[in-house]
């Protein structure tokens, strides 16, 4: 990396300071981009694992002053080398550059810092002082040289970030080590309070989140990841149990502007509980009859109870907002119309479009043939969607099509078959949904692929496929499936549904609206401040990213909401020096899977209660038991507290 001076990062040096031009070294482990921003240089970087230098003006000192400050801020207490520890080092080195500092206070910091290291029970203990005994192994001279000419050190300019790997994983960033230590601690409301601070749908996203965060949990390094996604339910169980009111942040003073929003789905639901919260006027218009958009129409009950969503947008209607439901943008009233009412508008509808499979056939209205949102929707509504069929041919690997196999059984089908291109391996579904359907004796057919639909009196009566097998990986990383040829052969069924994918439909969008879309039939937006073409219009969620994850939609509008606050208010939009430093840490690089993390205590994931495949494939009956309180607490103390402070130094 150009002009890095020094860099020791996971155990790798990089001393470029007596080097220059092609001799210098590049960094193995760290990734660390010049810019903060857009002409707001990095001059240093300061984490868990080391520290970097790039530019040979940063005051080594200093910074370690800096980072030792922010380490002692957010020491929780518990741990008493780390508590009176950190506090020592920080009043230590503010002394050093007051110009006070004392030789024996080298080797001072030196003990204290491996004391905490070696005595702490979590990572704010265990890693604060390594970049501090990093510099003074590596920088002794520095800091010498400022106690012996009795200096003052001018003090830099620096940005702090409190992470850790299931945060920095999560899209909306929630602080999931702190949910979960009130959990263990038996302090389930106030977890819930924590959970809310980035997401007002955590009945939601404690059902369906594709849990990212899970990924990246070091626990892994040892045993398995904590349970994440099932904790967050737990609290928003608790609370629903218990019959509590919801604990949530007191509104702002009342704004006199007015903020609408297209789709009540989790992006337009999430934005509008955070502009409310921020004292604006919201009104949601809704193309359906009920709130949560593709959540509620196209995510079966079994996995998320319709009264769960009903619930949380509730609770989101509690704070003022207004949901005006069977209303059409784009039909029932305009873009340009919202805009003569309306300071500013936010879009986050769904993609609830169907992508084409592009075989023969498909396009000829045959009974029998139904795209996997319209399926899903239909059952969802209460309807089956073509009684007359009794087998189900689906073709996909994606969460929806594992959906719509599912719900076939819960229709009263008897003969469910699932037809994929690729392998288990490569299937895109959540590995948990792939399970269940597999105990619920769906047949799965892999590496092939349909060509023909076979129809007799305009009825499906079967499909033709054609054996693949994996090439070459393509741009998604995955081999790409080749037609055998010659191995065509017939799946019989009167049912044939394609769930290869979804689009977002933007019809509602006139000319004369002056939004642009990109050519994949998304809106633009900027991916840091979430405005359109038009400065009033803001848009987030499935409609800008295409189909994506729901706690993705859900972040990024509530990301949404703070920049229409900020252009409400006449301010300069730009993304937050907090969302920047996340987005910071992520590129660094937060989870390691090589980590070696030593010995710690046994603790077996605690598993959720399911109902037995044979009696619940026939029910939309919640499929997964929630967490009892004892077991919810024990899975909650098996959390590291894998905290992380990252620091960076910045220039003019």
């Amino acid at each position: 990396m150009a002009g890095m001076v020094f860099s020791y990062w996971g155990g790798k040096l990089t001393d470029n300071r007596r080097k220059a031009g092609k001799k210098a070294a590049q960094p193995a482990r760290l990734k660390l981009p010049p810019e903060f921003k857009p002409g707001v240089p990095i001059k240093a970087f300061v984490g868990w694992d080391g520290f970097a230098i790039r530019d040979k003006s940063t005051s080594v000192v200093d910074m370690c002053r800096a980072y030792m400050e922010a380490v002692q801020e957010v020491s929780c207490g518990k741990c008493f080398p780390c508590r009176i520890g950190t506090k020592v080092i920080a009043e230590i080195l503010d002394r050093i550059t007051q110009g006070k500092g004392k030789m024996k206070d080298i080797d001072q910091m030196a003990v204290l810092g491996r004391s905490i290291v070696e005595g702490s029970k979590c990572q704010i203990g265990q890693t604060g002082p390594v970049p501090l005994l990093t510099a003074l192994e590596h920088y002794r001279g520095e800091f010498e040289g400022v106690i012996k000419n009795k200096r003052k050190v001018p003090r830099g300019e620096y940005k702090v970030k409190l992470t850790a790997p299931c945060i920095n994983a999560c899209p909306a960033h929630l602080d999931i080590p702190t949910y979960i230590e009130r959990i263990a601690e038996g302090n389930f409301l106030d977890s819930l309070r924590v959970i809310r601070e980035r997401t007002c749908l955590p009945g939601v996203l404690g059902r369906v989140c594709v849990r990212p965060c899970e990924s990246n949990c070091r626990r892994l390094n040892v045993d398995e990841a904590l349970d994440i996604r099932h904790l967050k339910r737990f609290v928003a169980d608790y609370e629903l149990e218990k019959k509590r009111a919801p604990v949530l942040p007191t509104p702002q003073d009342k704004k006199d502007k007015k903020v609408a929003i297209i789709g009540a789905g989790p992006a337009g639901l999430s934005c509008a509980y955070y502009l409310a919260l921020k004292g604006y006027s919201v009104t949601i218009f809704e193309q359906l009859d009920e709130p949560g958009g593709m959540a509620a129409v196209g995510i079966p009950d079994y996995r998320l109870p319709r009264p769960i969503l009903r619930r949380e947008a509730d609770i989101i209607t509690s704070l003022g907002v207004e949901i005006r439901y069977n209303t059409t943008v784009g039909k029932d009233i305009s873009i340009n119309a919202l805009k003569g009412e309306y300071a500013a508008i936010f879009i986050g509808v769904g993609a609830q479009d169907s992508m084409p499979m592009r075989v023969e056939g498909e396009d000829a209205g045959y009974k029998g043939f139904i795209s996997g949102v319209q399926y899903l929707y239909s059952i969802n509504k209460g309807k089956d969607p073509y009684p007359a069929g009794k087998r189900v041919a689906v073709v996909g690997g994606g969460n929806v099509a594992i959906d719509c196999v599912r719900s076939s059984f819960r229709v009263q089908k008897k003969d469910v078959n699932l037809l994929y291109r690729r392998t288990r391996t490569e299937m895109p579904a959540d590995d948990v949904e792939i399970h269940d359907a597999e105990e619920e004796e769906v047949r799965f057919e892999y590496l092939c692929a349909p060509t023909k639909i076979i129809e007799q009196k305009g009825k499906v009566m079967g499909v033709e496929c054609i054996k693949m097998e994996l090439g070459e990986p393509d741009e998604s990383g995955r081999r790409r499936p080749v037609p055998v040829k010659g191995s065509e052969f017939v799946v019989d069924t009167d049912i044939l549904i394609p769930a290869i994918g979804q689009r977002v439909d933007l019809s509602f969008i006139e000319e004369q609206d002056a939004i642009e879309t990109t050519k994949w039939s998304t809106v633009a937006s900027d991916d840091a401040t979430f405005q359109t073409s038009r400065a009033e219009i803001f848009s987030a969620g499935d409609c800008v990213t295409g189909p994506d994850v729901l706690v993705r939609a859900a972040g990024n509008a509530r990301l949404a909401a703070e920049m229409i606050d900020l252009y409400l208010q006449g301010r300069g939009v730009e993304a937050s020096d907090d969302e920047l430093l996340e987005r910071l840490m992520a590129e660094i690089g937060v989870y390691d899977s090589e980590e070696n993390i030593g010995i710690i205590p046994d603790g077996k994931r605690e598993q959720l209660g399911l109902l037995p495949p044979e009696s619940r494939k026939w029910t939309f009956e919640e499929v997964e038991k929630g967490f009892a309180t004892d077991a919810a607490m024990r899975e909650a103390a098996r959390c590291l507290r894998c905290y992380r402070i990252g620091l960076v130094a910045i220039g003019k």
